[in-house]
């Protein structure tokens, strides 16, 4: 990867936020991921329902 290959940060006046220059052959959307899904009823370890039931100190 070359230097002009790299995105570049771009500060804008009068913005808190700065931009970041394009790259070719990339996209602005965002990658798609698979949903992900709690385990089942079924999928329980010797600790889970102890974990479960504690709260943490500062609640």
């Amino acid at each position: 990867m070359s230097e002009q290959d790299r995105q570049h940060v771009v500060r804008v006046p009068g913005s808190r936020r700065a931009k970041l220059t394009r790259v070719e052959g990339t996209t602005a959307e965002p990658h798609v991921r698979d949903e992900r899904t709690a385990g089942t009823t079924d999928d329980h370890g010797p600790n889970d329902d102890r974990m479960l039931r504690e709260v943490p100190p500062h609640y």
